[in-house]
């Protein structure tokens, strides 16, 4: 009772006027670093053109969003690694940033409470084989000695992690961070999280309404017949965009959120699981398919080795939560707080 006096200024002279207890901070949420404000808005969810899979388009459905941040690139080699290591630090008792009681007593704290190198090494830690492992009789040597370790690869996209490894990263990133603001007497901010599949085709489109690639349509190329993104744009083409595999992630320029990649490069895991039926389900605010019953997950995109169906904004796949993919990885949002 007293805590809760305290908090809404109880024994303040307020002259009658319950109006005068509390006054407004004018508290104003800026963005977490690298990412962009995404703003609240209705939509038409679905695929654009007919899908050349079935010969059939799919029902659109219109729906609304709040507003969120959004990384503005998919997670590189360098972030995951500096998680790595600093998730590292903490169960091996080497960071700084731990108390020295608690490095005394050595006790971990109670949120890596079953989190030790194992679990770090086969949960967390890139599937570096998925390089090879992917695809038959082919040599990707290079690519798994050098992909997530190497310098020259630190701006380009995580890959070989799965859902629940990205789902773990989303909730590292947010203790982190809040930890962070609690030390410096800072109110806390939202979770991260994936992406609904929902927030992250809305994103895509950079605010065209129907816009069938997150640079609006309908071509894969610019006036001067440049390929816009990272992927297979014919068989046993994959060098026309300039590299083999994946690029790094501001090769391209961003759509008008000024979002990065959100076509090409890697596909991205998203919080959804995979029901075809599941729009006829959701609600249409905000709306998220969840079914932990449910393996599998939505991934949006397409990537350096699909062709350009995937690329677009109303498409979608979905793979296992526990199976790493050379060509899958992922970016985190946050909801915004505040005034829209």
């Amino acid at each position: 009772m007293v805590q809760s006096c305290a908090l809404i200024g109880f024994g303040n002279e307020d002259h009658g006027d319950i109006k005068n207890v509390t006054k407004g901070t004018n508290w104003v949420m800026t963005a977490p670093t690298g990412m962009v404000l995404v703003q609240a808005g209705p939509f038409m969810r679905g695929e654009v053109g007919e899908n050349p899979f079935n010969g059939k388009r799919e029902p659109n459905n219109a729906v609304s969003l709040t507003a969120f941040y959004m990384d503005d690139t998919e997670i590189t080699n360098v972030v995951y690694r500096e998680f790595i290591q600093r998730l590292g630090a903490k169960v091996f008792g080497t960071d700084t940033d731990v108390d020295d009681e608690e490095l005394e007593e050595g006790a971990p704290a109670e949120e890596l409470e079953g989190i030790d190198e194992e679990f770090i090494m086969t949960k967390l830690y890139p599937d570096t084989n998925v390089w090879q492992n992917d695809f038959a009789h082919h040599m990707g040597d290079i690519m798994v000695e050098y992909y997530f370790e190497h310098p020259g690869f630190d701006d380009y996209p995580v890959v070989g992690v799965t859902w629940e490894a990205a789902k773990f990263f989303t909730a590292w990133r947010t203790k982190y961070l809040n930890d962070y603001r609690e030390r410096k007497g800072l109110p806390p901010y939202p979770s991260f999280s994936l992406p609904t599949a929902a927030q992250w085709e809305y994103a895509a489109r950079g605010g065209k309404e129907l816009a069938k690639y997150p640079w609006g349509g309908p071509y894969i190329r610019d006036y001067e017949g440049n390929l816009r993104a990272t992927f297979k744009s014919a068989e046993g083409r994959y060098v026309v965009h300039g590299g083999s595999y994946t690029s790094h992630v501001k090769k391209y320029p961003p759509n008008d959120y000024g979002l990065y990649d959100m076509a090409g490069n890697v596909a991205e895991w998203t919080l959804d699981a995979y029901n075809p039926a599941s729009a006829a389900r959701v609600w249409d605010l905000n709306p998220v398919y969840l079914d932990d019953e449910q393996p599998m997950k939505i991934v949006k995109g397409g990537s350096w080795k699909d062709i350009s169906h995937f690329l677009q904004t109303g498409a979608s796949d979905y793979e296992h939560k526990d199976t790493a993919r050379s060509y899958i990885g992922f970016r985190c949002v946050m909801p915004y707080i505040g005034g829209e």
